[in-house]
């Protein structure tokens, strides 16, 4: 397995000539967030909806990016609403699984969330894949990979911080930053070769 800090340092890389492409994504998602946010009554509920094929779409987007197969496309992100019926369902079950696990603990509840952490991938390249499928192979993927997903993530906490310091203007980088990472993160459990040429794998 590929080293966390190897999988950031990949990121940087896929990221170079892309930076402003993930800013747009950004700029784009805060937007719609923002603005449905500003809507009385309905904007919850919109945002609700719609943000299972989103998660899809960014999937697509930055899976683009990290396996450098073809040009990443700010409008990828809307892609996901080809698959709209797949992606609210997956955001819906995984939204009531998780919050019935964290009514145990919170610490079951963090396992489920890890637990179904690639299930927007997995339908990002299968988009016909049934969700609970989806799920389930999600599941089976990050068995023994649980905490090295956390530990992924927190390596993003001082870059958390920053964005906040920054009144959220260092998020525009960060989040690219972070979703690259993640994508390699899927690649590389998943067992595809993701290791540039100029990237020494840390064994540590």
């Amino acid at each position: 397995m590929t080293a966390n800090q190897d999988l950031m340092t990949m990121a940087r890389q896929q990221l170079k000539g892309m930076w402003g492409l993930g800013v747009w994504v950004t700029i784009i998602t805060f937007a719609i967030s923002i603005g449905l946010s500003l809507i009385p009554h309905v904007g919850g509920i919109i945002d609700f909806i719609i943000t299972g094929p989103f998660m899809i779409g960014i999937a697509m987007f930055y899976l683009t990016i990290a396996r450098k197969q073809s040009a990443p496309r700010v409008g990828q992100i809307f892609d996901g609403f080809n698959y709209f019926g797949a992606g609210f369902v997956a955001f819906l079950l995984m939204a009531i699984f998780i919050i019935l696990w964290a009514l145990l603990l919170i610490i079951p509840g963090i396992v489920a969330y890890l637990s179904y952490a690639m299930t927007y991938f997995i339908l990002a390249e299968n988009p016909q894949t049934r969700v609970l499928d989806a799920i389930r192979k999600s599941k089976e993927m990050m068995k023994g990979y649980r905490w090295k997903l956390f530990c992924l993530g927190l390596r993003f906490i001082g870059w958390l911080i920053l964005g906040i310091l920054s009144l959220g203007i260092g998020f525009l980088w960060i989040l690219p930053y972070f979703w690259t990472s993640f994508a390699n993160f899927y690649i590389d459990i998943k067992g595809d070769a993701v290791q540039p040429s100029t990237v020494t794998p840390n064994v540590s």
